[in-house]
């Protein structure tokens, strides 16, 4: 257990005892815990294996490689279509936890196993994420935009062709495309 993580479990409100579970069932393992991005991250030789999380409507086990791992229980979920890498096996009460504790170990040794192998996921170019049609226009319209948005990292420009596109109405999408253009131009990203 490391020390600097207990404040996330204390802090807890919802999902305390699941969380506790969770954390025994990642250290048995012979994981080494840490905290990042504020949650309870459980490493293998610095690599990320696995994370633990919650949510308002359930917590979760959220493995970093998990669209490598082999899922025998069927019990894997990948969160939204655009989560290319990571899987979550999720639960809404400690039964569901103690239940599941033995493939649980087998999914965090089958992680470990993958990250030992070298595997890498095979992500998407980002030619192949969709190019709302508002934004192909403006690129079209400003050959300075087009080459700003081309120096972009690869990152930077999968956020913000996500962000766009995740918009359901044409007047929503252009209304994000206008607002980030100036962030374009200077080469920041989405966040910057």
């Amino acid at each position: 257990m490391n020390p600097k993580v207990d404040f996330f479990f204390n802090k807890a409100k919802q999902w305390k005892e699941e969380y506790e579970a969770l954390r025994k069932i990642a250290l048995a393992s012979g994981l080494t815990e840490e905290l990042k991005w504020g949650q309870p991250c459980y490493t293998s030789q610095d690599n990320n294996i696995v994370l633990i999380h919650g949510f308002k409507e359930y917590c979760a086990f959220l493995f970093f490689k998990g669209a490598l791992l082999k899922d025998p229980k069927g019990i894997l979920i990948q969160q939204t279509k655009n989560v290319q890498s990571a899987r979550q096996i999720r639960f809404t009460n400690l039964k569901e936890i103690d239940k599941l504790k033995t493939a649980l170990k087998s999914y965090i040794k089958n992680a470990i196993e993958v990250e030992k192998s070298g595997q890498k996921v095979n992500f998407k170019k980002t030619k192949e994420f969709e190019m709302p049609e508002e934004f192909l226009s403006k690129l079209e319209e400003s050959p300075n935009l087009k080459s700003a948005f081309d120096s972009l990292t690869p990152g930077r420009q999968r956020g913000y062709l996500l962000h766009f596109s995740s918009a359901k109405q044409s007047k929503t999408r252009e209304a994000r495309i206008q607002k980030y253009i100036p962030h374009i131009l200077k080469g920041k990203g989405l966040d910057d």
